[in-house]
């Protein structure tokens, strides 16, 4: 099929759009919009722009919303008026390449998450499920191809992509090309654990663009190195932005840190629905008691096991603080079709029950775990929060450490893994810590109760601003705009 040489100005390409459909009993389907930086930031460049966003089905109800559509392109009435172009990727194909190599490879290698006695294993099943991310990525060059206009900008998203940019360039030169990362990068020797061809081929995909952008400097620098040192490039740095040099294709490396949407956040945390969540929890923690508040899915990365060994070291060590505070722990189960995804889940529930049962009290419960996704219920934590531990193993961004200082009623203390991205921008009023040192956590975790109400106050007021710097849409205009700059 030839291009569309009279299509979209702009396009976005991520594994996930921002509708999702589920069939009706009566077998027509029911769109749910999503939200995000994505959502937010198409809205911000206006109708004019002829934006199209290309993603995937992810189940059965998005499969039949593509059959039913012609050519792939969604009803704008279930999109919330976005041009959607929806790929019917063969399940067993985006299986592959979602669960087996982006989730379990990309995922494990940029979060340092191996045990490495044990894994990786690159055998002839990894070469299969591969070849299958190939076709993934293919599909989505095929049909950026088909649907941009000549010159069009293209932003394509995160480690689920990563062949695209340079698939793309092959089939369309014209193109402004980006791919901003979502994760961090790892560094060279971590990196290394891929194949060699492999981690050549991920790295050239990304390189076939104009630019290539990151959450922090950190996980920019870290991509620099891993294309000087697998590849050979030329790292060029002291300009506005580092240049990487490869096989004659220059691309620029930049930086973009994702913040909180502030406006929504203040308006969506006022909400009935919120305040009716505050009641509860205030009502679960008990009066007088302070909270320790955590929000994540229970990824292997988000660290949840060692928080709550740190918090029960706080209780061995801080007696004084035994029937004082709660931890309301949300760990929101995530990627439950794999099995060490269920295995730590089940280890988040033993480890909180085992502190329930070893200080719990008739009238104190020491941790209130949920694990069942309210947004509306972690807002009102985040407005009741006393103290915020956000520890993870590694992570791009962690907008959860942004968010909370903008929703905060009377101030909250941010404990901080030093291994967040948001630790670049929130280090200076948070208490940053090493992940992995329970001991070092839990005495941060006293010093952030302890901390007068006045100084916790303002910290919380900069870490406020800090974390909202570049909201959504101003994050995804940067983006287009330094692909007009180039």
């Amino acid at each position: 099929m030839a291009p569309d040489r009279s299509g979209a100005q702009v396009l976005v390409a991520s594994n996930r759009g921002p509708v999702s459909y589920a069939p009706r009993e009566d077998g027509s389907l029911a769109a749910r919009r999503g939200g995000g930086g994505l959502v937010s930031g198409l809205s911000a460049i206006g109708p004019d722009a002829d934006a199209v966003w290309v993603c995937a089905a992810l189940g059965d109800g998005d499969r039949q919303a593509v059959r039913q559509a012609r050519g792939g392109h969604l009803d704008p009435a279930g999109t919330g008026g976005q041009r959607v172009r929806m790929l019917d990727i063969a399940p067993d194909v985006f299986t592959a390449a979602y669960n087996d190599i982006a989730n379990s490879v990309l995922w494990f290698v940029h979060h340092l998450l191996y045990q490495t006695p044990f894994a990786p294993v690159f055998d002839e099943r990894f070469r299969a499920q591969w070849a299958a991310y190939e076709t993934y990525n293919t599909a989505f060059a095929d049909a950026l191809a088909q649907e941009a206009a000549d010159g069009a900008a293209v932003l394509v998203q995160d480690y689920h992509l990563a062949l695209v940019p340079a698939l793309l360039r092959e089939r369309r030169p014209d193109l402004r090309i980006g791919h901003f990362s979502h994760t961090p990068w790892a560094p060279p020797d971590y990196f290394r654990l891929l194949p060699d061809d492999i981690a050549a081929r991920l790295l050239r995909g990304i390189l076939g663009g104009d630019r290539a952008a990151f959450l922090t400097e950190r996980w920019a620098a870290a991509f620099a190195d891993c294309a000087a040192a697998v590849l050979g490039a030329e790292v060029v740095r002291g300009g506005a932005e580092p240049v990487v040099r490869d096989e004659g294709h220059t691309t620029r490396l930049g930086v973009h840190g994702l913040g909180a949407d502030a406006e929504f956040l203040r308006r969506r945390s006022r909400a009935a629905d919120v305040d009716e969540r505050l009641a509860g929890l205030r009502e679960q923690i008990g009066p007088g008691r302070k909270s320790i508040v955590r929000v994540d899915r229970t990824e292997l990365s988000k660290n949840i096991v060692r928080g709550l060994l740190a918090y029960r070291r706080l209780l061995d060590t801080r007696p004084e603080w035994r029937g004082r505070v709660v931890h309301v722990a949300f760990a929101y189960p995530s990627r439950q079709d794999l099995a060490i995804y269920r295995d730590y889940t089940a280890e988040v529930r033993r480890v909180a029950e085992e502190i329930n049962a070893a200080y719990g009290t008739a009238d104190w419960r020491p941790v209130v775990l949920h694990v069942k996704d309210d947004f509306a219920r972690s807002l009102a934590a985040y407005r009741l929060a006393d103290v915020a531990l956000v520890n993870p193993i590694r992570d791009g961004m962690n907008l959860v450490a942004k968010e909370v200082p903008v929703v905060s009623e009377a101030g909250c203390a941010l404990v901080l893994s030093r291994e967040a991205g948001a630790s670049a921008e929130l280090g200076g009023d948070a208490l940053v810590v090493n992940p992995y040192d329970v001991e070092a956590t839990a005495q941060a975790l006293h010093e952030a109760l302890a901390m007068p109400e006045g100084e916790r106050a303002e910290r919380t007021k900069r870490l406020a601003a800090a974390a909202t710097a570049l909201p959504p849409q101003q994050w995804f205009l940067a983006q287009l705009r330094a692909l007009d700059e180039l």
